[in-house]
């Protein structure tokens, strides 16, 4: 079983998670990070250092956000989506974000 990141971190993009990863699993979108399920090693580590409580294992992943499986699977292996090893900076704005729901239509999944 994988973690999961879900609607909480776009826009937001706090990588605290990255720092503590023991594998390397994280991946980089403009605007989103996803976890890379053939990676992640079902260590939990992560999921304390999200800001923004975004980050589930995969059958506790609320029914709403069903969905981030999936995407994080997809956005994973997306050409553009580049393993992030190190924490950067969040957004100047993410935490304005991350008081705002429904925003998957403000996912970027192309270029980073």
């Amino acid at each position: 079983m994988a973690y999961v990141i879900t609607e909480s971190c776009i826009n937001c993009k706090h990588s605290d998670c990255v720092d503590v990863c023991p594998v390397d699993c994280f991946r980089e979108g403009p605007n989103f990070l996803v976890i890379d399920p053939e990676e992640c090693i079902d260590c939990t580590l992560c999921v304390a250092e999200c800001p923004v409580d975004a980050i589930f294992p995969e059958d506790e992943v609320p029914a709403d956000q069903e969905h981030f499986i999936a995407l994080n699977e997809e956005l994973s292996k997306h050409p553009n989506w580049k393993p992030i090893i190190a924490k950067k900076p969040a957004p100047a704005d993410a935490e304005e974000w991350a008081k705002v729901k429904d925003k998957f239509h403000l996912l970027d999944r192309n270029g980073a």
